[in-house]
């Protein structure tokens, strides 16, 4: 079989698999989040934290919980990291430089997942289990109670309340997360990837070239239940370095597709919970269409330049191999590529440093669109909703109407709130690189020059904001610099715009709705689709354009 027939048979399988989940997840993700019961375990949960969950609350409120829950999970998973060294299952591991434990805690909560670090030699079976595998639980449950909050805001009038921050939260977790990951760990397990709480041990002896003898050390860990969770929650920290291109992470094609479908499954099924609990599935499908087109298109691409780079060793190959497991292929390795920097995923089954200079560009370019085709848990819906606000905007300024969308006019609080969501992270990418471009200290941390040198500083800076989490590797980013500030740029990324969502959340939430009449834009329709989806890389092109024109533009046309 040829490697490209073998990448769209992947293709193919992977979309049929979400085409069959899409409506039994989608009516249950809209269920739980419009459910007005609460099971047993739920209330032992909301009794032990001393909440009220019947108790609506306005924007400010959600907010406020929001960012309470999230500074505790930072100042627990900070602690948990110092102390390693005197905790149990810590497998001899000394405890984390503050530096270093400030970058992970912020990662893992803001559901980033960059590792500073190396997993398997760094961090013990307490830290990593009780630490950042509840964080990735949490984290996904975060964004999507916000993606929630955003949706009764377009659904509900007359009112500024948006329900309640920590009912959204537990139910994510129990509800959703919990019960998918559990599946999930036992399809990992039986695919071959481990599950233990081992030791450091032994893994085989090797002969060097002048017969002198050596061996490997490996530990084990919980990693097929973290693994699930990782990508379920589009979470992406790797057990170990080398993330989902290690055989006891992803060992198999099957893995790899498997893998591939819980990354892609709720951010593909949250656009029909939107249609449900709006009141028109029709419009949970123009959203869904415009994700798909544009992933679809993004896939397109990557194969496309992977398999037909020009060069005497890669033809030979049958395309650019270097950086790709033979396991996984080309069409494989570029349908992860995509799929994992179009969602805030981050876990990676090749070296995307490797991949041909329009190739590194095309996963860049899916960060810099907002993640939202299809996005992170809950993050892509609300930035794709986002967008959708910018893009009645500019119809209406066309058609010298009042935009409106949903039955809510979009006026001018509103559309500086979407603004002002969109435009905090190309500013933490864009200032955040030229300084780092700048300064001589953090220029130490580059181990290439020119254009691919700045394509990794640029990259960790938008994968960081984005809340991604990939790395393009060849950066070293353990340093004071690196860590505080992609650090910074975490929290900022992930929460300043969650500011703005929830305050046109509660904006739209107190409308009156605006009956619809022949002058009012049909955003159920094909023509919606293509002017989102227009709006979303014309947006995102003209902000990113130069940075990337000086990056992988100048390396891809070079090659």
């Amino acid at each position: 079989m040829s490697p490209v027939l073998a990448g769209l048979l992947q293709l193919l399988a992977l979309i049929a698999a979400l085409a069959l989940a899409h409506l039994p997840l989608g009516n249950h993700l809209a269920r739980v989040y419009s459910s007005g019961t609460h099971r047993r375990v739920e209330r032992w949960i909301y009794r032990g934290v001393g909440v009220d969950p019947d108790a609506e609350m306005r924007w400010p409120a959600y907010l406020r919980g929001v960012l309470v829950f999230s500074v505790a999970g930072v100042l627990f998973l900070y602690l948990l990291q110092r102390l390693q060294g005197v905790l149990p299952g810590s497998l001899g591991f000394a405890s984390i430089d503050p530096d270093q434990a400030f970058n992970t805690a912020v990662s893992f909560v803001t559901n980033t997942n960059w590792q500073s670090y190396y997993g398997e030699q760094a961090m013990g079976h307490v830290v990593q289990t009780a630490g950042l595998a509840v964080q990735n639980f949490v984290s996904a449950a975060v964004g999507m109670a916000v993606a929630a909050a955003l949706v009764r805001g377009f659904a509900r009038s007359r009112t500024g309340e948006l329900g309640n921050f920590w009912a959204d939260l537990v139910r994510g977790v129990v509800r959703v997360l919990v019960p998918l990951a559990a599946v999930a760990a036992v399809v990992l397990v039986a695919g071959g990837v481990i599950q233990n709480f081992s030791g450091i041990h032994e893994v085989g002896q090797f002969v060097h070239g002048h017969g002198t003898g050596g061996s490997q050390e490996w530990n084990g860990g919980a990693v097929a239940s973290q693994e699930a969770v990782k990508m379920l929650g589009t979470n992406g920290g790797g057990y170990f370095n080398a993330n989902s291109a290690h055989p006891f992470e992803n060992p198999t094609p099957f893995t790899n597709l498997f893998e591939l479908f819980l990354m892609l499954l709720i951010p593909f099924s949250l656009p029909r919970a939107f249609g449900l609990m709006v009141g028109s599935v029709r419009q949970g499908y123009a959203i869904l269409a415009t994700m798909a087109t544009i992933w679809a298109g993004f896939v397109a691409l990557m194969m496309w330049t992977e398999f037909t780079h020009r060069g005497p060793a890669l033809e030979i190959a049958g395309g650019a191999m270097e950086g790709k497991e033979v396991r996984f292929g080309i069409g494989g390795s570029s349908i992860f590529a995509v799929s994992t920097t179009l969602t805030s995923t981050g876990a990676v089954d090749s070296f995307h440093s490797s991949f041909t200079g329009l190739g590194g560009g095309i996963t860049m370019l899916g960060m810099m669109l907002g993640e939202i085709a299809p996005g992170g848990v809950g993050s892509g819906l609300y930035g794709m909703l986002i967008m959708a606000v910018v893009a009645v905007f500019i119809a209406g300024l066309m058609v010298g109407r009042t935009p409106e969308y949903l039955g809510k006019k979009i006026g001018g609080r509103e559309i500086k709130f979407a603004a002002c969501s969109i435009l905090i992270t190309p500013a933490l990418v864009l200032v955040l690189t030229a300084a780092a471009m700048a300064l001589p200290t953090p220029g130490h941390s580059m181990t290439n020059s020119g254009a691919h040198g700045f394509s990794e500083v640029l990259y960790a800076y938008t994968s960081a904001a984005n809340n991604n989490g990939s790395a393009f590797a060849g950066l070293d980013a353990d340093t004071q610099w690196f860590n505080t500030t992609l650090g910074l740029a975490m929290l900022l990324g992930r929460f300043l715009p969650m500011v703005f969502v929830l305050a046109l959340a509660g904006s739209l939430a107190r409308q009156i709705p605006v009956p619809a009449t022949a002058g009012t834009l049909r955003t159920e329709k094909p023509l919606f689709t293509g002017l989102l989806a227009g709006a979303v890389l014309i947006i995102a092109g003209l902000t990113y354009f130069p940075a990337l024109a000086l990056g992988p533009l100048a390396e891809g046309l070079a090659s």
